[in-house]
This record gives C-alpha cells, structure tokens and sequence, in this order.
C-alpha cells in the first residue's frame, strides 16, 4: 500500500449547488474530476488528519467505485476512521443519524438525490457536517474556491475495502467500519413513534402501497412496514435498489410516479399510498383519489403535531403552514431554498417541524428531510384520528383554508435565456407595484433574501416574489439541482377560505395567477419555450 500525492489542476464549474456537486455521471468518471472534489472538500474542512466520516450513497451507477475513492483519499488525508454502509448504501437521513449518533465530523453523501441515475445520467456528492446537515453556504463557498486553487490530491495505492461484509477493517492506519444501514435509522424511528399502535393499524386491515421507485428506501421500508409493523407482504414495491433506478425517474411526484398513482385510483386501490426518492428524504402522500401536495402535507403534520414548538418552510413553499402556526401560537420562519438554512433553527431549538414545496419534509430527529419518517407521521396521524386522507385534508381545508399551489418546471433551459428571464424580472421589480395583470393587482415585488436570526448569515439573490394582496403569489426561481442547462421554476399559488370553494380542480383556482405569471415573466419570449415540461 502506497500513498501518493498527484499533480493536478482546478476544474472548472465544480460549484456546488443547493445541495452538494451534481453532473453527469461520467463528468465525475473522468480522470481526476472526483478525486479533485474529495480533496477541495478536505482541505476546506481544515483536513482530514484524525477525524471520522460516514460514507454511502443511494446506489446509482459509479457510487461503488467513487465510494473506494473516497475511502483511499481519506485514508491517506489521516482520517482515523470511516463508518460506511453495507454495500455503499445509506440513505440520506440514515447517513445524518449516524453522523450524530457517533459524533463523526462529518459525511460524504453519494446521491443527486431525485435525479434519474446511470453512465449517461446523473451523479452527485455532497458533504455534510458535523451536525448532520448539508454544509452551510460558507463551508460551500470555501469548498468552491478550494477547486480554483488546487494543485494536488492525495491517495492510497490500494486494494478495494470488501463493503459487503459488516464489521471492521483496515485501510492504512484508518479503521473502515461496515455497517447495516438500515439497522440504527429503524432503531431510531421505532423511539419517535408508537409502533404499537402502527401494528394495530395494519393488524385492522389497513393496506398502503409503497413505492420505492428502485432506490434507497426499498430496505428501509421493507423493514420498517413489513416486517417491523406487519404490513402485508408486497406492501412495497419497486423495493429493490438498482444502479439505474430500473430506469426511471427516482422523484416521488404525479408525474414519475404514474405505478402508484394508477393503484390509488384503482377500484381496489389501498388506503394509502406514499413514495419516496432516490437517496430516501423526499416524500410523496396519496390516498384513495386525494393527493397531497408536499406544502399542505408540512401543513397537515403540524396542525396535528403534539409538541410544535416552531415550524420553518422554504420561501417556495405554500402559506398553508404559516396560517397552522398562526393557530397554535408558535414561530414560522421562511428560510432559503436548501435543507442547510434548517440546520441552525432545529439546532438552536427554534423548530421541531420544517418542509419544503419539492417533497421534503422533515424534524429534529436529524437534519435532513426524511421520506419515511414522514410516511410513518402521517400512518400515526391516521392510526389516532381514524381519518382518512381525503377526510384529513377536507377537515384542514374547512379550518384553515386552502392555499391552492402549482409548480411550473421549463427545465433545461439555455443558461444564457433563464438567466435573461431573472434579469429582466429584477429591473422590472420596482415598477410592477400597483399594476394589473389578469385582474389581479401586485401590491409587493422584491428578490428573495435571509439573515439568518442565529449565525448572522446573509443568502441574496433568492427568488423574485410578485405578491398579489393577502391570497395570492407567484415565484419565480432558478433551481439549484439540475445538471445540464438551467430549470427555471414558477410557484403559484392562491388562498381560498370560502367554504363552497374548497374542491376545484388546482388548474381552474390558478387560473388568473397562471395568467399573471405569463404576463410578467414573458417566458416565452425569452426562452422559446410555449409552456412548462412538467407541472406538479
């Protein structure tokens, strides 16, 4: 075994996005591309000498090879020890419960999350930090600037650590512990809910169908819901991870996830239907003909929380919670797109509860959303109100009003034409207070920004918001998860309270904002592009 110091050079566009470095898989297969990002984030963190890490991933293709990469370089960095999971697999909440449990310094998360995997698909790492969470924007800036200026990696001339056998071993001085990776998440869920009164809801002939899409979860919720809970057998499906997602598109939403939402409107269909992404944090909830959007979803689970003591949600993301905390008298805080910026109010003990509008919701158990410990809130929320989802969300809607929400995606868009989009919105920000578009008037207009209320952070440049009085709103957005091109994202979104409103089709009760939105962005002309690629 030989440690080497390798000559390199800065690559450039190795800047992280909302969560961590996504490209195409075989941008991190070319020579040096991974090797160059471990080193960037080492050297960013003060080092890798005697400190401790997690290491897995969601499965996708290369994440075996990239993982013995990372397992060469921390070694030779001076890492004193590694907890990977069996086989490369961990899912993202499961990897931040072990970073806290055993007090690593920190993880290497191999996922791009919900994006489709394979040679010619997507690949993504990310870091995450002592805490658990993503690495805040100042350890993500010091990571970037860490790849402009690099010069050299280091790494072990090695053969490959047998991830497949649980139990410890060696890698130069550093011990590599294999672990389950399913056995501390299940341990964890099993002191934040009442399984026994899970198992009693099952036991009763409650069916559910999960669907894990071939990624992380499959494990997870086989474990959990089958054998832990007693769910019938062929509960999950699509359980079986697999380096290309058998194919598909690993994003728990309407659109990808047609199997589940044919079963739930099936004339046998269960009582309840959920899925869950690649890496395992996000979440979808359906029942019989009743989808949820993830923003009434964060809603629902607070109204029904037994100790909220705050509540937090993406800019993005619908008003329907705030109206719940408004109820109940606690703190609602808007923060930036990215799990990052819940990190310091769950770690200050602001808040118990947070959500984003992109299917993540999640608590202070950990600090990252988490997929199944949503589906397990919501079967506990069922098993102690005897509701279904349809009743559930016809009873939320009756106290606190429905915040109509639609998300609108043009995605690879020229980088060139999303960004004229965002420009020519800012220089029209201060003359669109007052007008009318489609009948509605815009009594605000501003870009999105954060100061952080704990570390003093400052996040600009975050979303322009068209404010149109106390019910209504669009954002516009370019995300941060995409790996070719640039995904501009328009949020609408409409408050009704009257009683007799509640059940229009989402389409019809957005109709007029849809209409503004088109108005002020002018889309079409910009980029060419006639209407959205997916609408969820």
């Amino acid at each position: 075994m030989a440690r080497h110091t390798v000559a390199t050079q800065p690559i450039a566009d190795q800047k992280a996005g909302t969560s961590g470095l996504r490209r195409k898989t075989r941008d991190f297969m070319a020579p040096h591309f991974l090797e160059n990002y471990v080193q960037a984030v080492i050297n960013a963190i003060g080092g890798a000498a005697e400190k401790r890490f997690v290491v897995g991933g969601d499965g996708r293709y290369f994440n075996d090879r990239a993982i013995q990469v990372i397992l060469r370089m921390a070694a030779a960095n001076g890492a004193r020890g590694v907890i990977v999971g069996q086989n490369g697999i961990l899912s993202t909440p499961a990897a931040s419960h072990l970073i806290r449990k055993h007090g690593m310094d920190g993880g290497f998360l191999l996922t791009a999350s919900h994006n489709p995997g394979g040679v010619d698909q997507d690949f993504g790492l990310k870091f995450n930090m002592a805490n658990g969470g993503p690495a805040t924007e100042s350890v993500s800036d010091a990571i970037f600037a860490q790849t402009q200026a690099l010069s050299a990696y280091r790494i072990f001339d090695a053969q490959d650590v047998d991830l497949a056998v649980i139990g410890q071993t060696r890698l130069g001085a550093m011990t590599v512990t294999v672990v389950d990776p399913v056995v501390d998440y299940a341990a964890l869920m099993a002191t934040l809910f009442d399984f026994d009164a899970l198992r009693g809801l099952f036991a009763g002939g409650f069916r559910m169908a999960f669907d894990a899409m071939h990624a992380v979860t499959g494990p997870y919720a086989k474990h959990l819901l089958e054998e832990r809970l007693g769910a019938p057998r062929g509960t999950v499906i699509n359980g079986t991870p697999l380096p290309d997602f058998g194919g598909g598109h690993p994003d728990p939403n309407p659109i990808w996830a047609q199997g589940l939402m044919a079963i739930m409107a099936g004339p046998d269909a269960p009582n309840f239907g959920a899925a869950s992404d690649g890496d395992g944090d996000r979440n979808m909830i359906i029942g019989r003909g009743a989808y949820v959007t993830p923003s009434d979803s964060l809603a629902v689970l607070a109204a029904h929380h037994p100790h909220l003591k705050g509540v937090a949600r993406s800019m993005p993301t619908s008003a329907a919670v705030d109206r719940v905390a408004r109820t109940k008298g606690v703190a609602c805080y808007e923060v930036p797109t990215g799990w990052k910026f819940f990190g310091t109010l769950l770690d200050a003990g602001l808040i118990n509860l947070c959500g984003e509008e992109s299917a993540g919701t999640g608590a202070d158990h950990v600090r990252e959303k988490d997929g199944l410990w949503a589906v397990l809130s919501w079967l506990s929320v069922i098993a102690s109100t005897g509701q279904s989802v349809a009743a559930l969300m016809a009873e939320h809607w009756q106290k606190y009003g429905r915040n109509y929400y639609a998300r609108h995606d043009y995605e690879a868009i020229d980088t060139d034409k999303a960004d004229a989009v965002m420009q020519a919105l800012r220089g029209s920000l201060p003359a669109l207070t007052g007008q009318s578009f489609a009948g509605l008037v815009v009594t605000r207009a501003d870009e999105f920004a954060y100061d952080d209320p704990i570390d003093g952070s400052h996040t600009a440049h975050q979303g322009i918001r068209v404010i149109f009085g106390d019910t209504a709103r669009v954002v516009f957005r370019l995300s941060g998860t995409g790996t070719a091109g640039a995904t501009l994202r328009v949020y609408l979104e409409r408050l009704e309270t009257d009683p007799g409103q509640l059940d229009q089709p989402t389409a019809a009760a957005l109709a007029a904002v849809t209409k503004a939105a088109a108005a002020i962005a002018e889309i079409a002309r910009h980029t060419g592009r006639q209407a959205p690629d997916v609408i969820t």
